[in-house]
């Protein structure tokens, strides 16, 4: 006669669990290998005597302001305007559904220098929305317009697709009850559906402004590369790159730096929410 009590699994002896474990960080450490050792090659050919002097140039100076102030202001617009596209997808059904989600998947596998030629095809003096604006005496190439739609055009669609998620994820029967109690549309948007996909969303601004933040093709051919008025931290390094290396190597560092410390404050921020639920 079979026992009708649930089989309990015994757990791996803990000799078989170490040797698991040996296992996965042995097959995991090239990619780790991959990953570290391009950051510690950076750090090991910094001139220390010249770091500080490099660090105050107007170069430098000029390009954090300006990287930080376009990557911020396109991951505001994604916000902004990538919120309620992400609505529409996870929580109406439309014709012609599927080619916008595919619409939106397009500038994150278009390769950087593809994106720029659409970009400067579609927005330049001679292009199919620039030349009628252009008969207005308004010009979008190679202006600091142009870095931030180009830095938007890369980096919203990141946003849209976790905001999808994050829609999808929310338990309906919680915004059907608020409902029901008297919460209009917005109310119930803004109290419930908002706070319970915050973390999922604040995680894809954080991934949204590092894309923004590192954009370099689509930027250079649609924004140029002006000293002061378009050249980001990644258009710098580039032309660091030819001229000064250690510069370059400087601005490297300040980008990685940055976008290391930012990322670790979000993910630490979350799982302590995560936690505390």
């Amino acid at each position: 006669m079979e026992s009708s009590l649930p089989q309990v699994a015994r757990p791996l002896p803990r000799r078989r669990t170490v040797h698991y474990t040996l296992s996965l960080w042995l097959l995991a450490a090239p990619l780790l290998l991959l990953i570290a050792a391009p950051v510690l090659a950076l750090v090991a050919r910094v001139d220390f005597s010249l770091f500080l002097a490099n660090l105050t140039s107007n170069v430098v100076i000029r390009a954090i302001s300006l990287s930080l102030v376009t990557s911020l202001i396109a991951t505001l617009l994604a916000l902004c305007f990538g919120l309620p596209l992400a609505y529409l997808l996870a929580r109406r059904q439309f014709r012609g559904k599927m080619i916008v989600d595919t619409l939106i998947d397009l500038p994150m596998i278009l390769p950087p220098a593809v994106a720029g030629i659409a970009l400067l095809l579609a927005f330049g003096r001679r292009g199919l929305i620039g030349a009628p604006l252009a008969e207005f005496g308004i010009t979008l190439a190679f202006t600091q317009v142009a870095v931030i739609m180009a830095q938007t055009f890369v980096a919203a669609p990141y946003f849209v697709k976790a905001a999808t998620a994050a829609l999808l994820g929310v338990e309906r029967e919680l915004e059907q009850s608020a409902a029901l109690d008297g919460a209009s549309p917005l109310q119930v948007f803004v109290a419930i559906t908002i706070p319970l996909s915050w973390p999922v969303l604040s995680s894809g601004l954080v991934m949204t402004w590092a894309r923004a933040l590192g954009e370099f093709g689509a930027t250079i051919i649609f924004a140029g590369n002006l000293a002061g008025r378009t050249q980001t931290m990644p258009l710098a390094i580039y032309l660091g790159f030819e001229r000064d290396l250690q510069l370059a190597i400087v601005l490297a560092l300040v980008l990685l730096g940055v976008a290391f410390l930012v990322l670790l404050i979000v993910k630490g921020w979350l799982r302590q929410r995560v936690g505390a639920v």
